[in-house]
């Protein structure tokens, strides 16, 4: 049994470290089986030698968090241990140094939560053009939302244009009730709910009706330039060749592009292959456009979508080896 004795420098971070009811020190005493106990200013942790040292790092890490003003939670705590499991300590540093993209209506701010997150961000304020690429839950189009609006916001820009291919997994547009309009809304709305979320229904509403927000499927692109815009292709795995050619080739000046989607989840009909795909290999050695891949570490949702997206990927490792071997 081996002990380590973290000193606290100011009290009050006690009681963030450990959250309601201890339930943060919980995690980290149920991942690495060690016991943690606070007592005059200072934390002493009790177990195996090496568990002990995985405890006191992820600790120190969360530590550093709160002393920078951030809230922990179940997801960036088990972030801060896949860090430290990878050696990467210096890791949640980083982190704890992004800025802030935006505030959301409702006060939180918005923030990149994980290092893919954060070359994400950094990848977008320095390109013109960005492919976002991988799994659900990564925030590729909710912090490409942000930086628009924040673009929008600091006058950048004068327009944030949100596009999404209207293909869909077995339905068509034709069987849908409604006008056009209401036939594409479906498609489109994690889009409407990210700008909801960061501009509030009123804002969004007036803005829409000035011009300065426009969605709309992919197909409304053709025969336009796009100038003064912050430009967001989502759900790109849908795109064909021929689509994303034109929907690139719409840039206009003082304009940026994101591309966000997930390879893994191409619903194009009679097996095309995906424009996503063919632009990642075109466009890689081209300078002033970056290409961010995310993997199921910067998965921000519920823990559990981490490991379906792993349990997915592993799935089709093996059939892919059947099928080759």
């Amino acid at each position: 049994m081996t002990e380590k004795i973290i000193h606290l420098t100011r009290p009050e971070e006690a009681s963030l470290l450990f959250g309601n009811y201890d339930e943060n020190i919980k995690i980290v005493e149920k991942q690495y089986s060690v016991s943690v106990v606070y007592r005059d200013g200072s934390l002493k942790i009790s177990g195996s030698e090496e568990n002990v040292s995985y405890a006191a790092r992820a600790l120190e890490g969360m530590i550093l968090m709160v002393s920078r003003g951030e809230a922990l939670t179940e997801q960036n705590i088990r972030y801060v241990m896949s860090l430290v499991a990878e050696d990467n300590d210096e890791g949640v540093s980083q982190l704890t140094d992004s800025e802030c993209i935006c505030i959301t209506t409702k006060g939180r701010p918005v923030k990149p939560k994980t290092i893919g997150q954060k070359k994400y961000v950094e990848a977008i304020e320095k390109n013109t053009i960005v492919l976002g690429v991988g799994p659900a839950g990564t925030g590729k189009t909710y912090l490409a939302v942000a930086e628009a609006v924040k673009a929008f916001r600091q006058k950048q820009i004068t327009r944030i244009i949100l596009t999404r291919p209207a293909v869909e997994a077995g339905e068509k547009l034709g069987f849908l009730p409604g006008d056009l309009q209401q036939k594409v809304d479906p498609y489109l709305r994690p889009l409407y709910d990210a700008l909801f979320d960061m501009l509030g229904g009123e804002n969004f509403q007036k803005y829409q009706e000035r011009g300065n927000i426009e969605v709309a499927p992919l197909a409304y692109m053709r025969g336009r330039t796009l100038d003064d815009s912050f430009i967001i292709l989502d759900e790109a795995q849908n795109t064909t060749k021929e689509q994303m050619k034109m929907f690139l080739t719409r840039l206009g000046f003082n304009s940026k592009m994101i591309v966000t989607g997930d390879i893994t989840q191409v619903d194009l009909p009679g097996g095309q292959s995906s424009g996503l795909l063919d632009a990642m290999r075109v466009l890689k050695n081209l300078e002033d456009i970056s290409i961010v891949k995310f993997t199921e570490k910067d998965v921000v949702r519920h823990k559990l979508v981490q490991s379906i997206v792993k349990a997915y990927e592993k799935a089709d490792d093996l059939r892919r080896r059947k099928h080759h071997g």
